[in-house]
């Protein structure tokens, strides 16, 4: 991982990093808030987890809902996260690239790769052995995951 973007940044672009390693209880926080708020799970129905004290359900679904919108929006959710994920086990980094279209980065060959559009980087990301899951914006792996 280091080394891509080491290679995006000596091409010149810019590396905004937002989420690594992401502990069990962060995960579980962000997993069923973004559900209750998409109403996908209620909140009566949420399992408790050791060591997060939390309540989930505020009296009305309505409420409920309004609560777990808040704690999302806070997380800055992009795409709904999973209770264990790339994240969770360590193989996972979520980055915002720019600065790099019309500019060229090298892949790990060392070979020239110019950028014209986002997904040219994909290649070079690979190269590296860092996968970009392409539903999901920010998000890159060591498996694609």
């Amino acid at each position: 991982m280091n080394r891509f973007i080491s290679a995006i940044e000596a091409a010149g672009g810019r590396v905004r990093i937002s989420a690594t390693y992401r502990p069990k209880e962060r995960a579980y926080l962000m997993h069923y808030s973004a559900a209750i708020a998409r109403g996908s799970v209620a909140p009566s129905r949420v399992p408790a987890m050791a060591g997060v004290d939390i309540e989930w359900d505020h009296g009305t679904d309505g409420e409920s809902r309004a609560a777990a919108r808040e704690m999302a929006a806070a997380y800055n959710i992009v795409y709904p996260p999973a209770l264990r994920s790339r994240h969770t086990e360590r193989g996972a980094i979520d980055m915002t690239i720019s600065g790099l279209r019309n500019k060229t980065v090298r892949d790990a060959s060392g070979a020239e790769v110019l950028i014209k559009k986002d997904s040219d980087l994909y290649a070079v990301g690979e190269s590296y052995g860092v996968k970009k899951l392409r539903s999901d914006p920010p998000h890159w792996s060591d498996n694609g995951d």
